[in-house]
């Protein structure tokens, strides 16, 4: 099955930032972070997507990657 998925923990981890300072770029709470790091999210804001994109300096195509389960 192909899926979409977020490339969140991996931005993060490239950029050298923190969930920390992800949780303050968003603002939002720790639970949000980390539910969009690992993946668990089952829904995403537009304007979540737009400040993760902007956080990251990336577009949506690094963003979201297509992924087979």
């Amino acid at each position: 099955m192909e899926m979409v998925r977020l490339n969140v923990d991996a931005l993060l981890k490239k950029s050298g930032n923190t969930r920390y300072w992800l949780v303050k770029e968003l603002d939002t709470d720790y639970k949000t972070v980390n539910k969009l790091c690992d993946n668990e999210s089952r829904s995403i804001r537009f304007e979540t997507l737009e400040k993760l994109t902007n956080a990251f300096h990336c577009d949506f195509n690094e963003l979201l990657i297509h992924t087979k389960k």
